[in-house]
């Protein structure tokens, strides 16, 4: 029987499908996440979508900026449309990656051009292009929980294995007690992501250090380099004042992953880009890895028209408003009800403790609320559950008292 392969049983005989187990897995089994959203949907044609509180996906739902309309416009207006429609280099137009690279110059005082940047079909396409330019036979992987879920498949597709360090649920800062233990000679890279989806928690600039700095004593007892990806869609979602560390500036050997989904809530157009710095090891080698990888994958070019979009509003500001006064609305709203939480700096997710330890006991049993929460364990961290707050406002306003009556209800709080 051949090894990965599906095999069902005529009678007596044993005949093989000529398709992937895996992939068969993967295509029939949705998400946690998704399987969440649809039964919402199903139940709001029940009870009426205003009483569905659907916290699951974190699809933005913060208007795209007009000067992004304005742009698009001013493109089709003016531009030779073959140009704006047909292909690009495979690394991305070269006048876009020349303007990005000085708009992050600016923003971060790096020292980058557009032979850094290579231009993507959005980060999930980022992520998986790192993975794929860098894997070898028997590497491994290593993330912080919680962590995005797809982060596993992603690792899995190109061979390798992923390694999960555990959370501090105190901070959500980095585990390096854990992390140290599991570290070893087969570690090509650590992904992190900050802000992060799912608990909102930035990584400081000390945390950042102090990874640098077991990373660098590790690639040196280890002699090859352990890499950083980056994995930076929520960057410019963040409140409060906080700072996000620009990673490249503490270690040498990070590949950024950006996206602009959530910053102009273009997640639909797929576009975004991938950061080789100069200071990589074997840096040309490295970048022609990242454009093999694309290649492997399909990934012929990121759409030109939304390559020369970005590149037009490249630096202007998002307005995180509504974000900031759901964040906290919710928080607040939750903490009055009993339920703990770390407060998030970043993204547009809470991550609080559930009131069992049964993650997922805890969300069936708020399903009966209506409201509809996400498992921490999907994220690697039990114990916990998302709320995506990436909603209007009026359904988390009204959510609330029904929170406090589920909490008074079933856990006589």
């Amino acid at each position: 029987m051949a090894a990965g392969n599906l095999f069902v049983i005529f009678g007596d005989k044993e005949e093989e499908k000529m398709y992937s187990q895996k992939m068969y897995e993967l295509g029939s089994k949705k998400s946690t996440i998704r399987t969440i959203f649809e039964y919402g949907k199903q139940r709001a044609a029940i009870v009426g979508e205003e009483n569905i509180y659907d916290f699951s996906l974190g699809n933005p739902n913060v208007p795209t900026p007009e000067f992004v309309k304005q742009a698009i416009i001013d493109i089709l207006n003016e531009e030779d449309p073959c140009d704006v429609h047909g292909y690009t280099v495979a690394a991305g137009d070269p006048k876009v990656r020349e303007t990005l690279a000085d708009s992050i110059n600016e923003r971060f005082g790096t020292n980058f051009s557009m032979q850094n940047l290579f231009m993507t079909a959005g980060a999930a396409a980022s992520i998986t292009i790192c993975f794929k330019a860098l894997a070898e036979e028997g590497d491994e992987f290593i993330t912080f929980a919680p962590y995005f879920p797809e982060y596993k498949c992603f690792v899995e597709s190109v061979g390798s294995k992923l390694n999960v360090v555990p959370a501090n649920i105190e901070t959500f800062q980095i585990n390096f007690e854990k992390f140290e233990e599991m570290i070893n000679e087969h570690t090509k890279a650590v992904i992190i992501n900050s802000p992060n989806n799912p608990s909102g928690v930035v990584y400081s600039e000390d945390t950042i250090k102090k990874l640098a700095e077991i990373l660098t004593k590790k690639s040196d007892e280890y002699g090859h380099p352990v890499f950083i990806i980056s994995d930076e869609p929520y960057r410019e979602v963040v409140y409060d004042g906080a700072e996000v560390p620009y990673v490249t500036k503490y270690y040498a050997n990070t590949l950024v992953c950006y996206s602009y989904s959530k910053s102009f809530s273009l997640a639909g157009e797929r576009i975004g880009y991938i950061v080789v710095p100069n200071e990589v090891s074997e840096f040309a080698d490295i970048y022609a890895a990242v454009a093999g990888a694309a290649r492997v994958l399909t990934h012929v070019n990121a759409p030109s028209l939304f390559q020369k979009v970005v590149a037009r509003c490249a630096g202007k500001p998002s307005d995180i408003s509504i974000y900031e006064k759901n964040r906290e609305l919710l928080y607040n709203g939750l903490v009055e009800a009993g339920i703990a939480c770390v407060k998030p700096e970043g993204a547009f997710y809470l991550f609080p403790r559930t009131l069992e330890e049964d993650d997922r006991a805890f969300c069936e049993k708020a399903k009966a609320y209506d409201l509809l929460l996400v498992p921490g364990s999907d994220f690697g961290c039990p114990g916990h559950f998302r709320a995506s707050y990436c909603i209007k406002t009026s359904t988390i306003e009204k959510s609330l008292p029904v929170f406090k009556k589920f909490v008074k209800e079933v856990y006589g709080i």
